[in-house]
């Protein structure tokens, strides 16, 4: 039953375009993958990964692999980064492959003002045949689909300061057919997402961090986050998703270089009532090479 209400789901993720890309309850950690005006910002060479699975119990649940690396280059004005997306829900299996640049305009006060262009291809796998169906031959089931290539394209711009951040993008402009049918497209996502640090005494700040998601079609989508960041170095936090999920991480900045955290969240919805959550872990490394330094503390 329970995969049968998996495979369900998943097909109905796909035509209701509201989740074609997937969620993190750390998605102030995976910025690079909705806007590319964010590579370089960290003015180091960064790699991070979060790894998510979501509703555990089902077969066939949301599972989630993400890895991003970026660095300014020499002339710190420019900064490149790819991204790697390995998406799995049910029968559709996705992976993702972009190439991010940006440009950096730098201001008096520290802050700066990006714009990004991001461009890749998502190759897509369907094992329609693992499904049972209740209408004979269906026309958007009789066939696998094997190593269907969609290439895109998105821009973004991105505007931060050592305190605060605001940005918007597009990642995928293109929109293209799963399978060859009219019926599963990828839409386009238009993404909006602030935030910022205050400090509330000598030993804690405040991070509170939202991102919205439009596209059309589809349910509006929000994500608001807050987190206590106590001596720079754990991050206590909560996730609200509209109308979804909640959600709790914890982080740890081990070191000027490297971080670590856990999240969960559960469903608001019917559907918590046959699974056991989502968990999802990140790691985050910044590479200091001779003649560079770690600006420390990061919080976005």
């Amino acid at each position: 039953m329970k995969k049968l209400v998996a495979i369900v789901m998943c097909f109905v993720w796909v035509n209701s375009f509201a989740q074609q890309d997937p969620h993190f309850t750390q998605f102030f950690d995976n910025t690079l993958f909705i806007n590319p005006a964010y590579a370089g910002s960290k003015d180091v060479l960064n790699i991070t990964t979060l790894h998510r699975e979501q509703w555990v119990g089902f077969d066939g649940r949301p599972i989630s692999t993400t890895v991003s690396v970026h660095s300014p280059l020499s002339y710190k004005s420019i900064g490149v980064g790819i991204t790697y997306v390995n998406d799995n829900v049910g029968p559709v299996k996705q992976n993702l492959f972009y190439g991010d640049v940006s440009y950096s305009l730098r201001f008096k006060n520290k802050s700066k003002l990006a714009f990004g262009i991001k461009g890749g291809l998502n190759l897509i796998n369907i094992g329609s045949n693992s499904l049972n169906t209740t209408t004979a031959a269906d026309p958007n089931l009789i066939n696998n689909i094997r190593n269907h290539v969609n290439p895109n394209f998105g821009f973004g711009v991105y505007y931060h300061s050592p305190h605060w951040f605001i940005g918007a993008s597009t990642p995928k402009l293109l929109e293209q057919s799963y399978d060859g049918s009219k019926t599963n497209m990828e839409k386009r996502h238009y993404f909006g997402h602030v935030g910022g640090v205050i400090t509330l005494n000598p030993h804690w700040k405040l991070r509170p961090i939202a991102q919205v998601k439009f596209t059309p079609g589809a349910p509006f989508s929000l994500d608001a986050s807050i987190a206590g960041i106590y001596n720079e170095r754990f991050y206590i936090g909560a996730l609200y998703r509209l109308d979804a999920a909640i959600g709790a991480f914890v982080q740890f900045q081990a070191s000027k270089q490297f971080k670590l955290g856990f999240a969960t969240d559960f469903g608001t919805q019917a559907i918590r009532n046959y699974n056991y959550g989502t968990f999802e872990i990140m790691l985050s490394y910044d590479f200091v090479f001779k003649n560079s330094g770690v600006r420390s503390p990061r919080y976005f």
